[in-house]
């Protein structure tokens, strides 16, 4: 439970002395966007980086070389974690949007924070409204700014299994124009959700896939790209496996 309470502690501490740091974000934001994004994202990856020190999390990052730095893209990846947003945050090498579910717009500061970081909300009940979410996701890829999607739409409360992915976080890609980078993560699960409320000292392996470009795919294998990416991740997870 220390761990826990340390990670709990950190996380109100730094949301409410934060409070001038999201003033002077605004105020930059008004003069130098770029600038923001790029300290947004510092501080936000600062504090990350502390609550996996206090969680004790260590993480083996394979083919990290995959991920394209000059231009942005939509990282899929699988989720079974809370952990899975932190671990993945902290290796972008540009300013990245998640897309999150719609209710954690119930906490003050932290979705500040989270829309400085260009993330967006989702309404999983609403069709209509999901579809603009992903409109915006592809405004965001135009701007420069890379997105990140779990595309099970949940977490997967089941080890070693993969729920369908939903081929409309995929449009990201395709009406963007950026490429897709298959995101596999490994024993997340066993930081914290697989024993609540206890957070375990643990290690995670995440691998980065080759990226895959949707304008050189025919129209047919566009079809089945939410399939193809599942593979391949299913790939590397199972490849993984004997790391963690």
């Amino acid at each position: 439970m220390i761990r826990l309470i340390l990670i709990v502690v950190f996380v109100v501490l730094f949301l409410i002395c934060s409070i001038p740091l999201l003033l002077i974000e605004y105020v930059i934001g008004k003069f130098n966007m770029d600038l923001k994004n790029r300290s947004s994202l510092a501080i936000v990856n600062w504090a990350f980086r502390c609550c996996l020190f206090f969680a004790g999390t260590s993480i083996t990052v394979i083919g990290e070389e995959n991920v394209p730095h000059d231009t942005p893209v939509l990282y899929i990846g699988n989720h079974r974690s809370y952990f899975d947003i932190l671990m993945t945050y902290v290796r972008v090498p540009r300013p990245t949007g998640y897309i999150a579910k719609k209710e954690m717009l119930r906490y003050p500061l932290l979705r500040n924070w989270m829309k400085y970081l260009h993330c967006l909300f989702l309404d999983r009940k609403d069709i209509k409204q999901g579809m603009k979410t992903i409109l915006e996701g592809v405004e965001k890829i135009k701007s420069g700014i890379s997105i990140c999607i779990f595309p099970e739409g949940t977490r997967n409360k089941v080890n070693d299994t993969f729920l369908p992915f939903h081929e409309g976080s995929f449009k990201i890609a395709e009406k963007g124009g950026c490429p897709i980078v298959p995101m596999s993560i490994n024993n997340a699960a066993d930081i914290f959700e697989d024993h609540l409320p206890k957070i375990r000292k643990t290690h995670v392996v995440i691998e980065y896939g080759k990226p895959i470009y949707m304008s050189e795919m025919t129209r047919e294998e566009k079809k089945g790209i939410g399939a193809k990416v599942q593979e391949i991740i299913k790939e590397m997870y199972f490849k993984n496996k004997a790391l963690v």
